[in-house]
């Protein structure tokens, strides 16, 4: 052990508040306990047939099975340019505009990695995704935040965003290069309107400053409401990149797909530093993956009508349980504030205590950070029998108190 050598970038992260919950579930269900999960927004719904087929037929080709591309193959690229004119009528260049790498959130770290020096400063509204917050503290970064603030309609408050972004921009020295900006948001599902992304894109002309945007829930909306890119501005490819995923859209959480599209010079700079660190991913998984963005869309409907019918399920069970949740536009979360009989004791104590007890998992708001105190998030990944069980347990765990 050489005590004398620190290891600074590791000392920068806080403990990760969701340990805590994941050790309780851990023990639990070693004890044969069974606990209804809730707490990620891992999704417990099959990969589409099409999409596994298309794979175990990649994967028996020899010419697939060695090094891939590490800003991904172009075909892939092509498919991502392709689904975001169908999605959004937005021309995006595959070779220039698009860089594919393992999910989103790693796609987000090297995105940070590649862009940031040290001590630069970053904007990112709390409660928050907190990948979005630390890649820039693993890379030397800081991070300046302020509330995000939104209506009974989980629609943000333009006014105060703007507000707020407007102050931490004049009073921060270094002035902040970046601005991270997440709708559909996890963990809080509030969405933003064209006329948000319009009011963003000029400031930052104004300002000099790029705009991170992460869309990653964009297929899953419900009622008449549906995402916006921030790329229907037009000009925004001159201070923006964005972000997206297929696991949520297509049930492919561990096949670790995403991709990052917009400004060319970031672009550039994301696929040369992936260039220094990996090889790419695997080229049978890239291929499946663009029958996924090419082929048959019909499965995409069929996830975002479960999780909207399973929302309605829980947003009704628990109300007779005696927990009022209220219905989000867009994501596969519901956040909701704790009970008021319980709200004393914190959203990660409340969360311990109703998974021991009640033997039911959330996601405590404190762990997207101090804005989310007082809520947890609930992830929309058990069935309607699991979620009208889970009614039956809190309705009794509600009662002792």
């Amino acid at each position: 052990m050489f005590d004398e050598i620190e290891f600074d970038k590791i000392k920068r992260l806080p403990k990760y508040i969701f340990s805590a919950i994941n050790e309780i579930k851990y023990d639990m269900r070693v004890k044969g306990i069974d606990v209804i999960d809730f707490s990620m927004g891992n999704p417990d719904g099959p990969t589409p047939k099409h999409i596994i087929d298309k794979l175990c037929e990649s994967a028996k080709k020899p010419k697939n099975q060695g090094y891939s591309v590490s800003k991904g193959i172009y075909k892939l690229r092509l498919a991502c340019a392709d689904w975001y004119k169908r999605r959004f009528d937005i021309d995006l260049d595959p070779n220039l505009e698009v860089c594919v790498g393992m999910g989103s959130k790693e796609v987000f770290v090297h995105l940070v990695q590649a862009i940031t020096n040290f001590g630069d400063n970053a904007i990112v509204p709390s409660p928050c995704y907190p990948i979005h917050h630390y890649a820039f503290n693993i890379n030397g970064a800081n991070v300046l935040t302020f509330p995000l603030e939104y209506n009974a309609n989980y629609e943000v408050d333009e006014d105060a965003f703007f507000t707020h972004l407007e102050h931490a921009l004049k009073e921060n020295f270094p002035k902040a290069k970046f601005v991270v900006v997440n709708f559909p948001h996890n963990p809080t599902t509030v969405v933003a309107y064209k006329s948000f992304y319009e009011r963003l894109v000029a400031l930052a002309k104004k300002e000099r400053f790029y705009i991170i945007s992460d869309i990653a829930y964009a297929e899953l909306c419900f009622g008449d409401f549906k995402t916006v890119s921030i790329f229907e501005v037009p000009g925004a490819k001159d201070v923006a990149v964005e972000t997206y995923t297929l696991s949520k859209t297509y049930n492919m959480a561990g096949w670790r797909i995403g991709f990052v599209v917009g400004n060319k010079k970031i672009i550039e700079a994301v696929q040369k530093i992936k260039g220094w660190i990996d090889y790419g991913i695997y080229t049978p998984l890239q291929v499946a993956a663009t029958v996924a963005l090419n082929g048959d869309q019909s499965c995409v409907e069929e996830i975002k009508q479960k999780y909207e019918k399973r929302m309605h399920v829980m947003i009704e069970c628990f109300k007779r349980a005696g927990w009022e949740l209220e219905m989000p536009k867009a994501s596969m979360f519901i956040w909701a504030k704790i009970p008021d009989k319980v709200a004393h004791l914190g959203s990660l104590e409340f969360c311990k205590l109703v998974l021991q007890e009640a033997n039911i998992a959330f996601s405590p708001g404190i762990g997207f950070g101090p804005a989310g105190e007082g809520y947890v998030r609930i992830a929309l990944i058990e069935n309607e029998k699991r979620i009208r069980h889970a009614a039956k347990n809190l309705k009794a765990f509600l009662k002792k108190f």
